[in-house]
């Protein structure tokens, strides 16, 4: 969904001056989360990759089909938008 940075702008005129403060709080809020997640991403790309071998556990739970859920099945289940393999 694509919103128009006037529409944005027409909402935020019309708030009073308490919630222009909330506003302005909650988009900083949005900010600072997206600017942490690269950060983060960043970190995950620049670690040595993991070389320990999977548990027998693991490696069953790996080659079992117990709880798969096919992209479309999540898709009608949760409501989602999004196109998943």
């Amino acid at each position: 969904m694509v919103i128009r940075k006037e529409d944005i702008h027409d909402l935020v005129e019309r708030l009073s001056e308490d919630d222009r403060k909330t506003v302005f709080d909650f988009m900083q809020y949005l900010l600072n989360r997206s600017i942490q997640k690269e950060e983060g991403w960043q970190q995950i790309n620049q670690a040595d990759p993991d070389d320990e071998s999977l548990t027998e556990e693991e490696l069953r739970q790996l080659n079992s089909d117990a709880g798969y859920v096919t992209g479309e099945d999540a898709k009608r289940e949760f409501g989602l938008q999004v196109d998943l393999p």
